[in-house]
């Protein structure tokens, strides 16, 4: 901005700033994107209980104050609770289940926080208290707001004073100081800005939720996942039941977790055993399909992994998988066809985890090699046997964490026998009853224990 100038100019579509007028954008290239924005000069004084301090005169407990849920899902995923003064993004498709579970959340924190605001700039009130009525949520302390002004907003939160603060959704708050569409990158910039002064200043914790798009990222400049505290993403199928809770971003705890649900007529309900959900309940054995233990977050899943091999007639065989990852199946099956002469080159290979849960962790690559051996070789995998390892290019099945923890789940869930990697196999400081631990070093050990 040139000296003594009293405005500057604002790209409404990407952000950019200059200090002179022009037609056109020098960053993005939009046209008449360029916005004056007038400017006022101030100078900032700084008061004595402003100043920086020394870190060694500081003095805070170890122990944040929390407010419990009472889900357990959602608390686990967030660390513990809600903390005060937190900004919390909860981003996902439309229809998954954000407002459901904002109003959830609402109804379970009244007797612990006391005041609670709803603000919904896309529905009207009698849309809310629909919701609400189906989700039996109905307490003089919520308090429901339809508005997507965002000056209005601001003033109800400072007139009422509540403890937590939900906004639905983020990318509808429209500040009139800021001449772009509401949803615009200076747009919702600006209001999360705001919204976060307020919320640090009243000491409220804030639940925004947010749009995604297409590619699945939360809609709007990346600053915005910057500027909150915890960004959480709600995920599944519109037309199936189960939700999935995930942390992508964690300032007061783990960003591992995961937490499940299920959509029912009055709403979302927690999954207090997700293992018995990821099996399938067939009474017999069928080929490519073998179940495995992995871990998300600090929550171990029996999961079960299904291959189907059939003939191909293209010159390049199919290679689609859903659930896991797809260059990870890719070196899985170079290694069966190196090291245990499996052709594979002229079949169609179709890897799927039942459920629809993603897993990316290395310890189900020995899950999905004995899926693929079992439907190539149509040999069924008994039903009470479970293997995980992580599979080498050379074959070596090497050793996986947690593995003492996994077994202990799969005794629990009933399994009879467990295929482990052989250094898992030599660190075990107990027995497990019921449970038959067998230990490989190589992937050509598995065709002879299979055939057993």
């Amino acid at each position: 901005m040139m000296k003594g100038s009293s405005e500057y100019y604002h790209c409404k579509e990407c952000n950019f700033e200059t200090s002179r007028w022009l037609g056109r954008c020098p960053n993005c290239g939009a046209w008449n994107s360029l916005l004056a924005i007038d400017v006022s000069e101030r100078n900032v004084k700084i008061e004595k209980k402003d100043l920086a301090k020394p870190i060694s005169k500081l003095k805070y407990t170890g122990d944040e104050q929390r407010y419990m849920t009472g889900i357990a899902e959602f608390d686990r995923v967030l660390g513990g609770g809600i903390v005060p003064g937190s900004l919390v993004l909860l981003g996902g498709e439309p229809g998954i289940g954000k407002s459901t579970l904002a109003l959830q959340i609402a109804q379970q924190l009244i007797d612990i926080v006391g005041k609670i605001l709803y603000v919904s700039a896309e529905e009207s009130l009698r849309q809310i208290y629909l919701r609400a009525t189906r989700l039996s949520v109905s307490s003089e302390l919520i308090y429901l707001l339809s508005e997507n002004n965002l000056e209005k907003i601001v003033a109800q939160m400072l007139e009422i004073k509540p403890k937590i603060a939900i906004i639905d959704s983020i990318q509808i708050i429209n500040d009139s100081n800021i001449p772009s569409a509401p949803g615009s990158v200076a747009q919702v910039k600006s209001c999360t800005s705001r919204l976060m002064e307020i919320a640090k200043k009243e000491n409220i914790a804030l639940l925004i939720i947010g749009h995604v798009t297409k590619d699945g990222g939360i809609a709007g400049p990346k600053t915005l996942e910057h500027i909150v505290d915890t960004v959480l993403y709600l995920e599944g199928e519109r037309f199936q039941s189960y939700r999935l809770l995930r942390s992508i971003k964690n300032r007061f705890g783990a960003t591992n977790e995961l937490g499940i649900f299920q959509m029912e007529n009055n709403g979302l309900k927690e999954v207090k055993n997700p293992s018995k959900i990821l099996l399938t309940s067939r009474e017999q054995p069928i080929p490519g399909t073998v179940t495995t233990i992995t871990f998300e977050g600090s929550r171990p899943l029996a999961v079960e992994i299904e291959a189907l091999t059939s003939s191909s007639y293209l010159n390049y065989p199919r290679r689609l998988t859903t659930g896991v990852d797809y260059n990870r199946v890719s070196l899985i099956i170079a290694v069966l066809e190196n090291k245990i002469k499996i052709q594979l080159q002229n079949k169609d290979i179709y890897i799927n985890t039942a459920g629809g849960i993603k897993i990316s962790e290395p310890a189900i690559d020995l899950g999905i090699a004995v899926a693929i051996i079992s439907s190539i070789k149509n040999l069924a995998i008994p039903l009470d046997t479970v293997v995980f390892g992580e599979l080498g290019l050379t074959g070596e099945v090497r050793s996986v964490g947690l593995c003492e923890r996994r077994l202990k789940e799969a005794q629990n869930i009933g399994f009879k026998k467990c295929i482990i990697p052989y250094d898992n196999g030599q660190h075990i400081s107990k027995k497990y009853d019921h449970l038959e631990v067998k230990t490989i070093n190589n992937i050509n050990d598995i065709v002879s224990l299979l055939n057993k």
